[in-house]
């Protein structure tokens, strides 16, 4: 179809010089939006071209508005409500990294490795965002963050991917065995979505089987005034936002992949965001974890750095109430500075870093849970308008969205230096950027060198280099000693086979 907006001036000047008024909208279909007081979208109906009244009618066709007037009406309603009151997440919720004992470690990544050999484990990765605040318009997967590899994070997940497939196939007896591939499931927005598997194509899949990996796009929602009207992009086009990564429970129930994933015999998802580099795609030890605690939902956390830091951070919602997560604008200051006396940490300082794992039939309850429910967080935002920048709301839900609705969840928590590498502001910011990240995939792998027996020379100071281990090679610094005991390896460099 034709871009209307380019046929605006020929149609426009030939529906005036004719005599005769342009047809009105369809009765039936401007009494649906009366109904819902959307009238309003109609408003500049005679001023349009054939094609541009064609293009809005199909866009208010698409809409389903009983279900986007219960979303507006049900999150302006719990807009204005006071927050529950919270508690900290009681100590035993949360497995420690000074707690954790080396037999349970060995124990829940054996028990993992076998799930993923059954082929019980699908990745769920949230990539709908693209890399704006990077400086790119491509989608932030497509990022490469300078690593001597000029690895997307796209291809450093996928790899690690193949290298857990092999580690799997490795534990089982003989360690010849054949496994399943591990499922990849990727969210990508209608922004990102072609992009996305142009991507993937034109790089073979990073080595991935072209039938282990389903794209799915979540969905978008009309963006509203303060009164709850859809704001006019154009005068014939809704304005519309990506619904949030939260988005991914309804896109998984209305695109059928959970029944994709029940038939394939998935029982556990392992879902995470694209923007952390040193992400560990389907952790088996996590998984064993998990597992062993036999509950619905579970977290990876890390250790708030100070109280002001910008992160959410886990909290129980009123007098025994469900694990779920608070941002930190939702934080009261003098919250976010109590300490616990018996530990000397914050009383709040299990932060959400996007390392989720869920069971199945937890996902099947949430997507109707969300739904039924219908509350949607409203972000205020400058939206693009027929009046220029409106001030308005998009309406989104997030991953965490789904914590309240488990009947239990265990957090896990994870250091910051070994698995948590966020690339979400431009080279240049104060954190978060493409060079810190780097700096700590490189500074990791460099201890993983070292411990397997390895040297290194620099020719720049080592706090600001190191060496790159391929995932194809390692997972979390196993199996390096044959390759670098007693070698000399001079950064920044990549060791692969």
């Amino acid at each position: 179809m034709r871009d209307p907006a380019t046929d605006n001036n020929n149609n426009h000047s030939s529906s005036s010089a004719s005599s005769s008024p342009p047809p009105p909208p369809p009765q039936a279909l401007l009494e649906r939006l009366k109904d819902y007081g959307q009238e309003d979208a109609f408003a500049f109906w005679d001023q349009l071209s054939a094609d541009q009244q064609n293009f809005l009618l199909q866009e208010i066709e698409s809409l389903d508005l009983p279900r986007i007037d219960r979303m507006i009406r049900c999150s302006f309603q719990s807009h204005g409500l006071p927050p529950a009151a919270i508690e900290p997440v009681p100590e035993n919720f949360v497995s420690t990294v000074e707690d954790r004992k080396l037999e349970d470690r060995e124990k829940w990544w054996k028990m993992g490795l076998k799930a993923i050999s059954d082929g019980k484990l699908a990745v769920l990765l949230l990539s709908g965002g693209q890399g704006t605040r990077l400086g790119s318009s491509a989608p932030k997967g497509c990022f490469n963050i300078g690593l001597p590899s000029g690895k997307s994070l796209f291809q450093l997940q996928a790899e690690r991917i193949l290298c857990l497939q092999r580690l799997a196939a490795q534990s089982l007896d003989g360690g010849s065995g054949n496994v399943a591939p591990i499922h990849w499931y990727i969210m990508t927005s209608p922004f990102t979505d072609k992009p996305t598997r142009d991507f993937f194509k034109s790089h073979k899949y990073f080595g991935l089987e072209t039938d282990q990996v389903t794209f799915f796009s979540q969905g978008t929602i009309p963006c509203v005034s303060k009164d709850g009207r859809f704001i006019m992009e154009t005068p014939f086009q809704v304005a519309k936002a990506p619904d949030g990564n939260g988005g991914v429970y309804s896109a998984l129930k209305y695109s059928r992949l959970l029944e994709d994933m029940a038939t394939r015999g998935v029982k556990y998802l392992d879902c995470y965001g694209v923007d952390n580099a040193l992400v560990r795609v389907g952790d088996p030890t996590f998984l064993g974890f998990f597992i062993d605690k036999g509950v619905a939902s579970a977290a990876k956390v890390v250790r708030k750095a100070y109280p002001q830091e910008k992160v959410g951070v886990f909290v129980r919602r009123g007098k025994g109430g469900p694990v779920t997560v608070v941002e930190y604008s939702e934080l009261d200051q003098s919250l976010a500075s109590e300490i616990n006396q018996g530990t000397g940490r914050l009383r709040y300082c299990w932060s959400n870093v996007c390392l989720h794992m869920f069971t199945l039939d937890f996902l099947n309850q949430v997507a109707n849970s969300l739904e039924k429910d219908s509350i949607y967080h409203l972000a205020e935002k400058k939206i693009p308008s027929i009046h220029g920048q409106t001030i308005g709301y998009k309406l989104e839900q997030f991953i965490f969205d789904a914590f309240p609705y488990a009947p239990s969840t265990a957090l896990f928590e994870v250091l910051r230096e070994e698995e948590f590498a966020p690339v979400k502001n431009a080279s240049g910011s104060n954190f978060d950027t493409p060079d810190s990240a780097r700096l700590l995939v490189l500074r990791l792998h460099t201890r993983w060198v070292v411990a397997a027996g390895g040297f290194l020379t620099h020719s720049v100071p080592l706090y600001s280099t190191g060496v790159e281990v391929s995932p194809l090679v390692s997972y979390t610094g196993e199996n390096l000693e044959p390759i670098c005991r007693g070698r000399t390896f001079h950064a920044p460099c990549e060791i692969t086979f």
